[in-house]
């Protein structure tokens, strides 16, 4: 058994790697402590509970899904970031194979809200960056955004059709991108 203190993600990396070999099904606290050979104990200094470990794991597979380049450039044009996008959701459906689906079927059966609200907050971080690149993308129409068409209902629109092409497995960017090009330039 591992006598060196396991951090909070080396716990949620063995978790990770879990689901990507194993699947969803797999993450409980003796699985996880197994993979990071550490007592179950270890585990719970960490997370409360096994839907605990789960409602991290979401969050920490969003967050390895949606990882911030190296290049910036993808967020200076919505066009290139809904394309980059579009690649990270591919990214997460060759790693994380049912990750998307499981959440629009509501898998947090345990402890719901936490779940909910972990799902909400990598979402509204997703809103927030589509927001910002379209604020600053210099090809944008100045009039394109109104007190009664903002910035941030564009932003849920295109994040709203990202998800509906990804539940229906169209892994084409080019409809939503030419409703970009119709909308916006």
């Amino acid at each position: 058994m591992n006598t060196v203190v396991t951090s909070k993600e080396e716990i949620l990396e063995a978790s990770r790697e879990l689901v990507r070999s194993q699947g969803w099904s797999s993450i409980s606290v003796r699985s996880v402590a197994a993979a990071c050979d550490v007592s179950v104990g270890s585990i719970y200094n960490y997370f409360d509970s096994k839907a605990d470990l789960v409602a991290a794991t979401v969050e920490s597979v969003w967050c390895e899904i949606f990882r911030l380049p190296s290049d910036s450039a993808a967020f200076q044009d919505i066009q290139v970031c809904v394309a980059w996008m579009y690649g990270r959701i591919a990214y997460g459906c060759e790693h994380y194979p049912g990750f998307f689906t499981l959440h629009s079927l509501g898998f947090m059966h345990e402890e719901k809200d936490d779940g909910k609200q972990r799902m909400q907050q990598a979402w509204q971080h997703v809103l927030n960056g589509l927001s910002s690149v379209l604020r600053r993308d210099p090809n944008i129409r100045r009039d394109a955004f109104t007190e009664s068409f903002t910035v941030e209902q564009f932003a849920d629109v295109l994040f709203s059709l990202m998800l509906s092409a990804l539940l229906r497995q169209d892994s084409d960017p080019s409809a939503v991108l030419e409703i970009v090009r119709r909308t916006l330039y």
